[in-house]
């Protein structure tokens, strides 16, 4: 979180201003199928999704803001491109942000409605600046999508905002590029004290993505850069919401929930270890505990990274000593994991 950052309000969640750094994702369901849209914005919001984001790419699709707004109490971020009048339909449909880029949607006329209908109901505006949609301009003078570049387009359409008294303004200033992205982000928040969304775009199917976004967003994260992020995977929109909140926690951010630790075994492991860590962490998935779990494999490290723990187990031959806040309890045998669990829940 930073705390140099303007506050701004997203419906229920705060973004900026010393606010705790939320974790977003996107819908992806045909926006014309509003009871898929629906049912997986239901699931994210109990996967722990904090805000959400759909596109709306005409008026009338704006029925679907509407319709998750019923369905769901996260906010709602309606997605627009060039269609000015969809996001006025989104804003009056019910949507809590619009994510738009002012210099996209045509004449000054048009910015001013946008701006006028976001003031009237409070609603920030998201500017999303992309490398692969850069201005043909800005392009032109510096070669490629560098970081300059991107953070001229995004100051370039906070201008725009400007010049119709609008300051409730979130920022987005993507690349697939991760050096780029880190880079850019860096200038920008130097240059401005606005909020700052991160995100890796395009960062691929699951295990390059997962990579990307971890390094990028991490990196930042690691500054005290972003206010809020969406790890964009080529995937299920869970695995997004749970990857941000893995990328939070090994930030050093506080984040809701057990925490796992295991090591990676090797010759002296005498357990089924990468099958019993397996078992731990699903079974933890429905857990809230805001607990430290250790699985390790034998008795050189593990006792060590156990006490650390608020709880876990050291493998021995067909067995594991189980420590609680430090102390050697007992030693399993049998269903190690079903006793572990049993432990977790009297904590």
């Amino acid at each position: 979180m930073s705390s140099q950052t303007k506050q701004v309000q997203v419906g229920t969640v705060a973004i900026g201003g010393g606010a705790p750094v939320a974790v977003q994702s996107m819908l992806n369901a045909p926006v014309q199928d509003i009871a898929q849209n629906v049912e997986q914005a239901i699931r994210l919001e109990k996967a722990g999704c904090q805000i959400i984001r759909v596109t709306v790419p005409t008026p009338k699709d704006a029925a679907v803001v509407a319709a998750l707004k019923k369905a769901v109490s996260m906010p709602v971020v309606a997605d627009i491109h060039f269609d000015y009048q969809a996001a006025i339909a989104a804003a009056e449909a019910g949507a809590d942000k619009i994510r738009i880029n002012p210099g996209n949607i045509g004449s000054d006329e048009r910015v001013a409605a946008v701006v006028d209908v976001c003031k009237a109901k409070k609603l920030p505006i998201r500017i999303g600046v992309n490398a692969g949609s850069l201005e043909q301009d800005l392009l032109q003078k510096y070669g490629a999508p560098t970081p300059q570049a991107l953070c001229e387009s995004a100051m370039r359409h906070v201008e725009i905002l400007r010049r119709h008294n609008f300051e409730d303004i979130v920022i987005s200033i993507k690349s697939s590029h991760v050096p780029t992205m880190v880079k850019a982000y860096r200038m920008l928040a130097a240059q401005c004290s606005y909020p700052l969304h991160l995100g890796v775009t395009e960062a691929g199917t699951y295990r390059t993505g997962l990579v990307k976004s971890a390094m990028g967003i991490g990196s930042l994260l690691l500054e005290g850069i972003g206010d809020t992020l969406r790890v964009s995977l080529t995937d299920d929109p869970q695995k997004e919401v749970q990857a941000g909140y893995d990328i939070l926690r090994a930030a050093g951010y506080p984040v809701p929930g057990p925490e796992l630790i295991s090591c990676p075994t090797c010759g002296r492991t005498c357990i089924d270890l990468a099958g019993i860590a397996a078992q731990v962490e699903q079974r933890l998935a429905d857990c809230h505990k805001s607990i430290k779990v250790a699985v390790m494999g034998c008795v050189v490290n593990g006792p060590g990274e156990a006490r650390e723990a608020d709880i876990g187990i050291a493998g021995g031959k067909d067995c594991a000593v189980l420590f609680i806040k430090g102390q050697q309890v007992r030693t399993l045998r049998g269903d190690i994991v079903g006793q572990l669990m049993e432990e977790i829940e009297k904590l």
